[in-house]
């Protein structure tokens, strides 16, 4: 018998591939009727380049205004100060233009502007939990009523999954959110205006997007669809990435590894679980502020390492979707990461032994600890994995 299986679309109804970020925002605006437009921009793109203006003169009459302020990781105050801006412009559009913490926070701005949140504990609410026994609890709450479109320019694929993180920065905790009608209702795949992100920033991002695939096809929840999409998007993934890092300005290898990164992200949408990769990095970026891309950068191998002894049959998936069949998926996803100059254990980006406890307990708190192939169900279990990234 075949694989049953059920995919579960969003909300997003466009995605623009290769055309200019300026006049696709701008036939969104006209095309959902926009009269308020209020944009959540990159602040280095805004100082140092003209994108931002050039959307914001697309834009003519329906701009309405703009918050470039946003930490990484999405912090609760950060987002709050967004939406105090954007209620007072009278925002019925809102646009994110920049990488995966400024694309979440809009989504989670739009949750804010419907629902009222105006203080720090008002997002409790909200946002998804998990108890001492791994047991998640998501609230159900109305969808958001002002629309968003994406922008990205960095790949980690957030803006096509309704699941969004901002950091709770009192508990030092990201914290996941999740509406089915939390996705724009436009992605806007411009590898253009990708130039201006820092090379390390797109590379390592992109090797989120790696893991993305590579935790799909290692899990046993996975089926045919995902399984497919996450090979593919591992192809274009590898060869993009690697194209970009010789030739930066290879506009269609940076378009493929915007497919690749949409690709990948495909699977997640659909339901399908990552593991203890994703929850280190969650909890690396939200309790350590270590850089998002990063987290995978020094995880994903591990993970693959770690996982092994239960789901090899399924990882010889990756290695072949990486062109070598025949070897270990945690050797070619380290040759990979380490080619394209990323770092690759925990020590190299600032965590030392004495944070282990810290760390895993964090780990713990976040909803894919418990879904990872093979099992951990308490905090040593956590911190003896964590051990092998030093």
């Amino acid at each position: 018998m075949p694989t049953a299986a059920t995919y579960a679309q969003t909300a997003t109804q466009r995605v623009h591939m290769g055309r200019p970020a300026a006049e696709a925002v701008a036939e969104e605006a006209g095309q959902t009727g926009a009269q308020r437009v209020f944009l959540m921009a990159s602040r280095s793109l805004r100082e140092n380049t003209d994108e931002i203006e050039r959307i914001q003169q697309a834009l003519g009459e329906r701009f309405a205004g703009l918050y470039d302020g946003m930490p990484p990781h999405g912090p609760r105050g950060a987002v709050l100060e967004a939406a105090a801006l954007a209620r007072e412009a009278g925002a019925d559009l809102l646009v994110s233009v920049g990488g995966g913490s400024i694309t979440d926070a809009t989504k989670v701005l739009a949750v804010c502007l419907t629902h009222g949140i105006r203080e720090h504990a008002d997002f409790d609410a909200y946002r998804m939990q998990v108890d001492a026994s791994g047991q998640i609890s998501m609230p159900e709450f109305s969808p958001p009523e002002v629309p968003v479109v994406c922008v990205p320019t960095t790949l980690s694929g957030g803006e096509f999954n309704p699941l969004s993180g901002v950091t709770d920065e009192r508990e030092k905790l990201k914290q996941g959110y999740t509406q089915r009608d939390m996705v724009p209702v436009a992605v806007v795949l411009d590898p253009a205006i990708t130039v201006h992100t820092p090379q390390w920033l797109w590379l390592s991002t992109g090797v989120r997007a790696v893991d993305h695939a590579m935790e799909t096809l290692g899990s046993f929840l996975s089926n045919p669809f995902c399984d497919d999409m996450a090979s593919c998007a591992l192809r274009n993934l590898q060869e993009g990435l690697q194209r970009v890092h010789a030739r930066p300005d290879d506009l269609d290898a940076r378009l493929s590894c915007q497919i690749g990164a949409w690709q990948s992200m495909l699977p997640i949408v659909a339901g399908i679980p990552m593991g203890i990769s994703h929850a280190t990095g969650h909890a690396l970026g939200g309790t350590f502020d270590v850089p998002h891309g990063h987290t995978s950068c020094v995880m994903a191998p591990f993970a693959l390492a770690f996982n092994q002894s239960v789901n090899g049959e399924r990882q010889q998936r990756i290695s072949a979707a990486l062109g070598k069949p025949d070897e270990p998926a945690s050797k070619l996803a380290d040759e990979l990461i380490r080619n394209l100059g990323m770092p690759r254990s925990l020590t190299e980006v600032g965590i030392t032994e004495a944070d282990l406890p810290k760390l895993a307990d964090a780990v713990m708190h976040d909803i894919w600890a418990r879904t990872n192939p093979r099992d951990i169900e308490h905090a040593d279990q956590a911190r003896e994995f964590l051990r092998t990234a030093l």
